[in-house]
């Protein structure tokens, strides 16, 4: 079996500025769209109020049973709570790493 050459794939153009943490969207936009205090919601979360307040000020991540929960309680399921958690841990790996990343190929599959 011939094996094809392989390439280095095209460079993800890097976000300039750092995605925003889901707690900032629960803190900023539907906690006071739905009039609810940190407390309420996290009794209608079933999660404790200290996770909720750490989600809230961006110290703690929003896991997947987490996004289950508000996807459920939010009406707009886990995935959308996963991607932005996602955007932001990945953005914050490549701040991290910086320079290293440019010494790491690309190969196509």
């Amino acid at each position: 079996m011939k094996r094809k050459a392989t390439k280095e794939l095209p460079a993800r153009l890097p976000l300039k500025r750092e995605p925003t943490h889901p707690g900032e969207i629960l803190r900023e936009d539907v906690l006071p769209a739905l009039r609810m205090s940190v407390s309420q919601a996290a009794r209608e979360l079933g999660v404790s109020r200290q996770l909720l307040h750490r989600i809230l000020a961006g110290s703690a991540p929003v896991s997947p049973e987490t996004a289950v929960r508000l996807g459920k309680w939010a009406g707009n399921g886990p995935a959308l709570w996963l991607g932005m958690q996602q955007a932001f841990d990945v953005w914050h790996a490549e701040q991290a790493l910086g320079a290293e990343l440019e010494r790491i190929p690309g190969h196509a599959a």
